[in-house]
């Protein structure tokens, strides 16, 4: 909780020299700033004890505590991205309660302050209505005076959802004028209207089995918002009709929007292949890369978790000195991989979430002129995060195989860590390179990533 404390100060400070930078400019008075304190509250996925690598729990791996004492002097530094405890994540939702990935509570509650000086003539109030992340954009629009597009690049838009929040901005005594929303995340629900909320609790990421096995079957709660805020009364015996009538709208709003099926899983939905999501790559068992391609977000990377799959790379190596540098990689160093050349030997590493590096790497140098190397991962199957076999060959030779153990099969990063040819951008796979310059010093013809 002190490196969440200390990141919130500099993000404060940082936020504040932007102000003072617009300031300076002379733009502040007529720019409009939202300044939302967190996305969904408390965030409950460092599990029961805290992670010291945030998403070790997504991917079937939590930490226990002698392995977070053992990580304990590196919290803050560059070399963790960790996650409070549950508990801290109650704490910091107060004066609701619950956080991240609830339907009610704090999972839905984040403050936010709003800036306009030549457009808002109120100054240090509060604000009382009802207001949704989805009210943000129709705000703007409002306040720029455009209109909604219709029609974007020929394709017909979905009408925008959302409220503007502008009526609310000089009247803090103007009429709710976002009177429903419904919220449904992997099972857990709720509908708002006009100031009640009714809720239910379907699943609990630190439990280990989901609260029910039908959805029928989930107890909802209600809750008077206009009086209690943070939640603390059920008023769903005392009102069992209004519980009823909540409930059907949440129904009904849940089938205008597209909620149906619902789907109660949590890790697994990660994984578009496991979750059966379409993304962009989905479906697709090959890609081709070029340089000049790098920073592909997971989603839009072929899959390379739980499965068998082949890096095949075209090469050009000089004559004379030692090739290096990195031939293709994705994520950084809390998970993911990297194919890359140190000393002219071709070597390849799997970074298992910052705990451990399964490295395969050939004795021999590559030789001058055209090269083909090969990464060859042949997956043990049964289930996500399991290991396998990966074989390094050149030219068609088997120079290098070794086994990988564990691999992670829900995701690789939530920190924005990208694929890369030619190059490891952001935070390195393996301290084999500079986390800098570790750029090939070869020449890449193209990178081929076949997956089955």
């Amino acid at each position: 909780m002190e490196v969440y404390a200390t990141l919130t100060e500099s993000a404060d400070f940082e936020v504040g020299r932007l102000v003072d930078g617009l300031k300076g400019l002379g733009m502040l008075d007529n720019t409009l700033i939202f300044y939302i304190f967190g996305d969904n509250g408390g965030s409950v996925v460092g599990d029961l004890n805290g992670t010291f690598v945030e998403w070790s729990s997504l991917n079937g791996a939590p930490e226990d505590v002698p392995y977070l004492l053992s990580r304990l002097k590196e919290y803050g530094t560059e070399n963790s991205y960790p996650n409070y405890a549950v508990g801290w994540a109650m704490a910091g939702s107060t004066p609701a309660t619950l956080g991240i990935t609830f339907s009610s509570g704090g999972g839905i509650m984040s403050g936010m302050v709003v800036q306009w000086p030549a457009g808002i003539k109120s100054k240090g109030e509060k604000r009382r209505q009802y207001t949704h992340l989805i009210d943000v954009v129709p705000t703007i629009l409002d306040a720029v005076g455009i209109p909604a597009p219709k029609v974007v690049n020929g394709v017909e838009q979905l009408p925008m959802p959302g409220v503007s929040m502008r009526y609310s901005f000089d009247n803090g005594n103007a009429p709710e004028r976002h009177r429903v929303q419904y919220t449904e995340t992997a099972g857990n629900r709720s509908i708002y209207q006009d100031g009640w909320l009714a809720a239910t609790i379907h699943s609990a990421l630190w439990e280990p089995k989901l609260r029910t096995d039908d959805f029928s079957k989930d107890k909802w709660e209600l809750y008077n918002l206009r009086e209690d805020f943070g939640q603390a009364t059920d008023l769903s015996a005392q009102f069992p009709q209004k519980l009823e009538q909540m409930q059907a709208l949440f129904i009904e709003e849940a089938r205008k929007n597209n909620v149906f099926p619902l789907d109660d899983r949590r890790a697994e939905r990660l994984n578009p292949e496991v979750a059966g999501r379409a993304d962009i790559m989905y479906g697709r068992k090959e890609l081709t890369l070029y340089p000049g391609m790098p920073g592909l977000t997971e989603n839009s990377f072929i899959n390379t978790k739980s499965v068998s799959h082949t890096i095949t790379a075209e090469l050009e190596i000089p004559k004379g000195g030692a090739t290096k540098g990195v031939v293709m990689s994705q994520a950084g160093m809390f998970g993911g991989w990297s194919l890359y050349v140190v000393d002219g030997r071709p070597k390849y590493t799997y970074n298992w979430l910052a705990r451990e590096h399964y490295v395969i790497e050939s004795h021999d140098p590559l030789p001058s002129g055209h090269v083909t190397l090969v990464y060859d991962f042949k997956y043990d199957g049964g289930g996500q995060h399991k290991g396998g076999t990966g074989t390094l060959y050149v030219n068609g030779k088997k120079v290098a195989e070794g086994r990988i153990a564990k691999t992670m099969g829900s995701l690789y990063s939530l920190a924005a860590e990208t694929a890369n040819i030619g190059e490891d951008a952001y935070s390195p796979v393996t301290n084999d390179y500079d986390p800098w310059d570790n750029a090939f010093t070869g020449t890449i013809a193209k990178v081929t990533i076949k997956s089955q």
